[in-house]
């Protein structure tokens, strides 16, 4: 499509519920900063996606998502909610060509709808809408999750612009607009979505590093190799550092729905995990063991 004006005259995992009960939540480390680990439901869909990411399907692995949880596909998907008929054709039309997938609403209780069922990756929010402010919806948006929204509109007064950034849009386009323009600015804010989400992916601490996206580990900056069961034992550990994780959460978390006759199992893991990132795995300083309870991982 050629970069002139668009205007509607252009042709258009059941084991990891117990995980979440648990409502896990600790300050952790995150990229040498501190950040603080979401509750019980976001530490199920981080391991979750890691393990989606391995080529591991966990066993019932159903696990709830956010309506505006981030969902891997071949093509970004891109929500277009305008009340104008041949707008959301002509912009339709135009993102497929430029490689979007697109779903279109036509009014607030369509955009609900499609957030809550489609999960996209991203917003295109007209103003005007007939039952519901497109600043409002954004509003709305914004509280359920971290989906980015570009308002797109013909007003584009000086108010309108600041009201919807201070409500979280990540961006402002004025009718009418040239096509190539809004996909710049789309694939930038997908940009920095993606990073963030990168950066979520990264837990650390006590110079132990695991990204849960490449399965790759780490202690004072030289790799480590891991099992599945190793890096995932490690990671709940991480993820409640400084607290205790007892034997029972281990077991359940990472051997549920198995029969684990001997609980041995789980200490011949923990004792591998020492030699690789302890200096002295006899007496260890960050994977201790807490006695008749279980562990805990101390920076």
């Amino acid at each position: 499509m050629a970069p002139a004006e668009l205007s509607p005259s252009v042709d258009g995992h059941a084991h990891f519920e117990r995980l979440r009960c648990a409502g896990l939540s600790h300050p952790a480390h995150r990229s040498d900063r501190k950040a603080e680990i979401p509750l019980g439901l976001a530490v199920v869909q981080i391991l979750h996606r890691a393990r989606m990411a391995w080529g591991v399907t966990p066993l019932n692995s159903a696990v709830p998502a956010s309506p505006t949880q981030a969902i891997a596909r071949p093509h970004e998907l891109v929500l277009v909610v305008d009340d104008e008929e041949s707008y959301r054709e002509a912009l339709s039309a135009g993102l497929t060509q430029e490689g979007f997938d697109v779903v279109v609403a036509a009014d607030g209780a369509e955009a609900r709808a499609a957030l809550h069922n489609e999960h996209p990756d991203l917003v295109l929010l007209d103003v005007m809408l007939p039952d519901i402010s497109g600043i409002e919806l954004c509003r709305e948006f914004r509280a359920e999750g971290n989906v980015p929204v570009i308002m797109v509109t013909a007003r584009d007064g000086e108010v309108d612009v600041v009201l919807a950034l201070e409500l979280g849009a990540a961006d402002y386009v004025a009718k009418p607009y040239r096509l190539r323009e809004l996909v710049a600015r789309m694939r930038a804010v997908l940009r920095r979505r993606r990073e963030v989400v990168d950066d979520d992916q990264i837990i650390s601490s006590g110079g132990v590093r695991l990204d849960l996206a490449r399965h790759e580990a780490s202690v004072d900056g030289s790799m480590l190799e891991l099992s599945r069961k190793e890096f995932e034992l490690l990671a709940l550990l991480l993820m409640k550092s400084g607290l205790v994780v007892t034997r029972e959460e281990c077991i359940d978390t990472l051997w549920w729905g198995q029969d684990l006759a001997d609980t041995r199992t789980l200490d011949t893991h923990v004792k591998r995990i020492r030699r690789k990132i302890e200096h002295d795995p006899a007496n260890p300083v960050h994977l201790v063991t807490v006695r008749g309870i279980g562990f805990r991982f101390d920076p």
